[in-house]
Parts: structure tokens; sequence; C-alpha cells
């Protein structure tokens, strides 16, 4: 047993902090998810991440550098080729993607869509990159009048279907989607993600998404930290869509969110129980309700919400617990387009057990931090997995 008995790591979904060196490869040059809602919005109250130091990290208007900051900080570099949650996540516990998933802006090709609705028996409408509540306005109505199958795609490298919980039925819904998950393995259709989004309502302008959504994503190419730290007989507790992205490897126990709030209070209840071992949270309203949007405003409002919640996390926190606050790429919400951003994404460490606070060296890789977890409790990182522990750093 290391240092710690609880590592609690917790992904601000989309959070990047300005862009990657090879940033202009992706159509990225110039982002800062950020320093542009600094710059864009009027207010920003977020006294518990100026206290750990984020504004040491990376200036913003409206807060100021702290002279003691209470955490470590630092950047951190994607090894891995892409920029999107999967690529992000799984880097994070240790595995680094060569080959990024596709993606289909144009909509997918008919050969797929031929197939999947000869094995559903369901007609696909739709069929093209969209705004999940602009496509539902749109085409909910003929859906629930015709039992056809909205399917479209986004920026990520994702195939979603929309059906009504009452007419559709979420049973059936969920089996479109093991269909299409099973379709979409192969190469030439290879996405990351295929999601099913139910929703409810009748009519144009009263749909609305439900927290039935259920993801079915690409297994992890190979075993990862969890793998180790579970293997290892200590805890892997996930909260959010943590289990989706590793489609369940690794973890031993699963707490679905219905919002990133709901995501903090449900940490926050897990920081008040006994265990050792990890807790791993995503809040992905950064990302799903700000970024793609292209709303600076309300990004930089779901920020000032999590500040809240991380206020009161905080004292929480036992002499023998490391907090890591981090994301898994950027989602600039000023930038052209709709499409996640290549960005360095923060690393920010506390403990009140920690006599030292400050700068730390910028990292390679994002998965400093599985291989931190990793030594932490005392297991080796799985063969051909990637990352080094900086458990010596944070003092």
């Amino acid at each position: 047993m290391g240092r710690y008995n609880r590592i609690f790591i917790i992904v601000l979904d989309s959070l990047g902090i300005g862009a990657m060196p090879d940033a202009e490869k992706f159509g990225d040059a110039g982002t800062d998810t950020l320093g542009h809602i600094s710059d864009t919005v009027e207010h920003l109250n977020i006294p518990n991440l100026q206290r750990l130091g984020l504004a040491n990290l990376h200036p913003l208007r409206q807060a100021e550098p702290v002279q003691r900051p209470m955490a470590y900080y630092s950047h951190l570099f994607e090894k891995s080729s892409g920029k999107d949650t999967m690529t992000g996540h799984w880097e994070m516990m240790g595995i680094q993607t060569t080959k990024p998933f596709i993606t289909f802006p144009n909509g997918f090709p008919p050969e797929l869509i031929h197939e999947l609705e000869q094995r559903t028996g369901h007609k696909v409408i739709g069929n093209k990159a969209a705004s999940g509540t602009v496509i539902l306005d749109e085409l909910g109505e003929e859906e629930i009048a015709t039992g056809h199958m909205i399917v479209y795609t986004s920026a990520d490298s994702v195939l979603q279907i929309c059906g009504n919980e009452e007419t559709f039925d979420l049973k059936e819904l969920y089996r479109c989607c093991e269909i299409a998950r099973e379709l979409t393995m192969k190469p030439e259709w290879r996405v990351g993600r295929v999601i099913a989004r139910p929703y409810v309502g009748r009519k144009r302008g009263e749909f609305v998404r439900t927290s039935n959504r259920h993801d079915y994503a690409v297994p992890p190419t190979g075993k990862t930290a969890l793998d180790a730290i579970k293997g290892a007989g200590y805890a892997c507790i996930s909260v959010g869509k943590i289990y989706d992205i590793f489609s369940g490897c690794g973890l031993t126990e699963s707490n679905k969110s219905k919002s990133s709030v709901h995501g903090m209070e449900q940490t926050i209840d897990i920081a008040k129980r006994d265990f050792k071992g990890l807790c791993f949270t995503n809040l992905v309203d950064f990302d799903a309700l700000w970024g793609h949007r292209r709303n600076p405003i309300g990004y930089g409002e779901e920020i000032e919400k999590f500040d809240v919640k991380l206020g009161e996390l905080l004292p929480l926190l036992r002499e023998d617990d490391l907090l890591i606050l981090t994301a898994d790429h950027g989602n600039d919400p000023t930038w052209k387009g709709t499409d996640h951003t290549r960005e360095t994404v923060p690393l920010i460490a506390y403990s009140p057990s920690m006599t030292g606070s400050g700068r730390l060296p910028d990292y390679d890789t994002f998965a400093v931090i599985g291989a931190t977890a990793a030594e932490n409790f005392g297991t080796a990182m799985p063969e051909g997995t990637i990352g080094y522990s900086i458990l010596d750093d944070l003092k």
C-alpha cells in the first residue's frame, strides 16, 4: 500500500488549456478552451479552483494567481492520435491509441445504413451530423408517427440512435443499438461509440432527452491501470460515463449520473464512505451541453457550478486521500465547427498531507495519472501500456 488510501480522479470533460504543438494537423491551431471562455464571459467565480492554483497554471481574466496555491499543477500532453473521449480516457489509464476512430461528418455510407435497416426492421431517417436536440425537433414527430429510426452523428466518432420511450420502446432502442455496435466493429465503419438517445414528448418543442442514455463503446484494446488496481484487490469506482468508456473493464462499482452536478454529488457521497482504492469520475456536461453547442457562457457557468461542489468535496478529503483534476481533450466553445479541439489538459493534484505545492514540469502523456495510481497501490502497469509514475513529485 502506498501513500494514499483513496485516489479521486475527476475529469472535467473537454476543459483544455491551450493548443497542442501538433494542433494544426487537426485544424485546431490557436484553440484554448479555458482561456477563450475567460476572454468571453463577464464573470468566472471559481474560488476553490483558484485556491488550488488553476489561475497560476493558466492566466484568467477574472481570477488572479494565488501566492500560495494549495495544489501541484501542470500541463499534460497527449501521446495518442486523436482528440476524443475514449482516446483521452484510455491514455490516462495507459493505452496509447495510434489509429484514430473514424468520423462520418457527411453521414454514414449507404451500405451501413442498408444493413442496419435490414437487421433492425426500421427505416433510417436523418443520417447526418446534427445536434441531438435539433434533430429531435426536426424528425421526432415523424419517428413517432411511422416507427422509423432517427440515426445521426456528430463531429465525434459516434453513431447515435434516438428512440421515444413511449412509442419506440427503450428495449427496442437498446436492441437496435446493439446491432449497430456489431456492424460498426468492421474496420471500415469503426466508430468509438454507439449511443442510445432515448427521449420523451409528443411534438416539436416538447421533446426532452432522458437519463436512460446508454453508450456502447469499443472495449479497451488492452489491460489498463484499472485492471491492475482491481486485480490487486482495491476498489475501482466509476461515476458518470467512465463505465461506458471502458466497457466496464477494471471496475468494481458503477454510478450513472444525470448531470455533472449530480456526478459531483455522487463523488461527494463516495468520499464520505470508507474504501481503499480509486474513484474515477467523468463530468460530461462541459462537453455535451456547452462545448459542442459552442456556448462559452453556459460553459463558464458550468465551471462555476463545479467549483461550488468542489468546495463541498475538499473538506471531506482525508490526510491519506489524493485528488486529481484533469480533462480528456479540448472543446473550445469559441472555435469553428462543433468538434473537439486538440489541446493540452490540466493536471491539478492535491492532498491535505502535502507539504509542498506549485508548478510541476509538463508531462508528455496523460498516462502519468494511471501509472501514479498503480504505483501508489503497489501494482505494476499491465504489459503494453505507457506512462510513468509522478508519485515522488507530489510531496
